[in-house]
């Protein structure tokens, strides 16, 4: 078979020697289709074809169509394949590496990059750079920019400086490396790169100042943004839309808004017209101070002069509106969004959805998640934690269970928003073997309880005078180093005094004082009535003296119980 296999190779090899590269390679897929099993040897032959007529992309994809197993041989496996590429390339070139080879090598390396096998595109690479092969900079560039994109900056950074003393780097190596360094919120080496860039007689261009300037911005240094933006000028360099846009949008979030639309005056003065993200990073600033109308008349001079809005700038409308409570305008946008072919997304539904609930509205923010199933969209973790929201602020603590059932169901895992919210409503329709369940489904779904939620949980026992299990609920938040709040404590008092274990009670209230907690009125007041019932006025009087001390102003109630138990206790002597 394997005899049979060459004689074909052979042949197909001696026809496609005689016609232009790319009917070599229509020749070739035709003899796939017909069943043809190829060898090294054609595939060798079909590719340095190719890379001899500078047919680099047909090369790449060759490629990938080997490395994705579409293009597959009982001759080869793809390792063997890849193998003898290389080193027969290395063979005919009689040790003398030529640019063919670097082009094989580079397909090699981008098919690999862009079927995200990015080790073994850097296993290629180094071979290439051991064989002293001449490669071009962007297929190195290619490398650091695939890195990061796939969040292994630490191994695009690790490379960078492997590479440094044996790779010519250029201006867009440096650039990559920097985006890459401020996203990763690590503005030093951001700065140590542009330093390095500096000292091998490279000039920063405006993308690497752009990148600089939106890195400050992002971790909150807007003076050193500032600096480099005029820096930016006193070099030549003339900022752009994006590069006054990041800024702006940096003002904006550290509350200069003033400045930010100065910023704006000076970017039309300089004769740049805003683009889609500078509009709608001012109609989102216009939209948070409740200038709506502004929002708009921005939005109606973008479309007069032909910039089109996407998904964001009506989500920015919208969101406006719904803030407001136009809900019912809002609501026309998304028909308008769909009038221009912009498809209303999960955010669009969820501003919407949490804009009915906060009016109240919450039939028509129910009947949204069935609008966007309608959509193709899936309601996601947030759309239900909105809408439980909504149905918890309204006491509708049915609606709440049942949309909890709805979201196990879809098989969504609550957050630890969905499970206080949950906890809640169990706890108000007094059904606490369901809070405790949920409460221990927690820690499967890796949330830690807070303070919140022991609150609520200890508030149900307490309701329910089940004081035993609320003081073990009680003493397991230090077990959790869960510090118990002032509201927990309160709360834990006035059950012990339900039961008029007036001990228990005095004995947190020392626990608060010690921890520098403060107990209401209704603190004391419960614990002075109970030490009344007993007999205890001078125990109470100790207590009322405490409350003067801290401001708390008792009642006529308190006094009055006082000195009834104290005239009881004298008549009795």
């Amino acid at each position: 078979m394997q005899e049979m296999g060459k004689q074909q190779t052979l042949i197909l090899i001696q026809r496609m020697v005689k016609i232009p590269p790319l009917q070599a390679l229509s020749l070739f897929n035709s003899s796939i289709q017909q069943g043809f099993q190829h060898t090294h040897h054609s595939i060798s032959f079909l590719l340095q074809h190719l890379l001899d007529h500078h047919k680099l992309p047909h090369a790449q994809s060759l490629l990938l169509q080997i490395l994705s197993n579409k293009i597959s041989s009982p001759f080869f496996t793809v390792p063997s394949l890849l193998h003898h590429l290389t080193q027969n390339q290395n063979q005919n070139q009689n040790q003398n590496p030529s640019m063919t080879t670097a082009l094989l090598y580079e397909s090699i390396i981008n098919a690999h990059l862009k079927s995200q096998l990015l080790d073994k595109a850097l296993i290629f690479f180094n071979e290439m750079v051991d064989k002293g092969l001449v490669f071009r900079p962007n297929i190195f560039n290619s490398i650091l920019g695939s890195l990061v994109r796939s969040n292994c900056f630490e191994k695009a950074w690790l490379v960078f400086n492997e590479l440094k003393e044996r790779v010519k780097f250029d201006v867009y190596s440096f650039g990559i490396m920097i985006k890459g360094c401020c996203e990763n919120g690590n503005l030093d080496k951001s700065f140590q790169l542009l330093g390095l860039l500096q000292d091998m007689g490279l000039s920063p261009n405006v993308v690497i100042y752009t990148t600089l300037i939106d890195g400050c911005c992002k971790n909150g240094d807007i003076e050193r943004a500032r600096l480099f933006f005029d820096k930016m000028g006193e070099m030549g360099l003339v900022a752009n839309q994006y590069t006054f846009t990041v800024l702006i949008n940096g003002l904006f979030k550290k509350g200069l808004k003033k400045d930010g639309f100065d910023l704006f005056e000076k970017m039309k003065i300089n004769g740049l017209f805003p683009n889609l993200y500078t509009y709608n990073c001012l109609m989102n600033e216009y939209c948070s101070e409740g200038k709506i109308s502004r929002a708009f008349d921005l939005f109606d001079e973008m479309r007069e002069r032909g910039v089109e809005a996407n998904v964001v700038t009506y989500n920015t409308l919208i969101g406006g509106m719904c803030r407001e409570e136009r809900v019912w305008e809002a609501e026309k946008l998304v028909d308008q969004m769909k009038k221009v072919a912009v498809s209303p997304n999960l955010i669009t539904y969820n501003t919407l959805i949490g804009g009915f609930c906060d009016v109240g509205n919450l039939d028509k923010a129910s009947s949204l998640i069935d609008q966007l199933k309608s959509n193709g969209l899936s309601p996601s973790l947030v759309s239900y934690n909105i809408l439980i929201e909504g149905y918890s602020k309204a006491g509708n603590w049915k609606g709440v269970a049942d949309l909890a059932r709805e979201m196990e169901g879809r098989g969504i895992s609550p957050s630890k928003v969905t499970c206080t919210v949950l906890i809640d409503a169990y706890v108000r329709l007094q059904e606490m073997e369901k809070a405790f369940q949920i409460y221990s489904s927690m820690e499967k779904f890796g949330l830690v309880p807070d303070v919140y939620v022991y609150g609520v949980l200890i508030h149900g026992l307490c309701m329910k005078g089940n004081m035993k299990e609320s003081s073990k609920l009680f003493r397991s938040m230090g077990e959790m180093h869960v510090e118990p709040s002032d509201v927990i404590y309160n709360t834990m008092i006035h059950g012990y005094c339900k039961e008029d274990n007036s001990y228990r009670a005095l004995r947190l209230l020392r626990e608060m004082e010690a921890k520098g907690l403060v107990p209401n009125v209704a603190s004391y007041s419960s614990i002075i009535g109970v030490l009344c019932k007993d007999g205890k006025w001078e125990e109470a009087e100790v207590l009322l003296d405490k409350m003067i001390e801290l401001q708390l102003k008792p009642s006529a109630s308190i006094l009055n119980m006082i000195s009834k138990a104290k005239n009881f206790t004298e008549l009795k002597i």
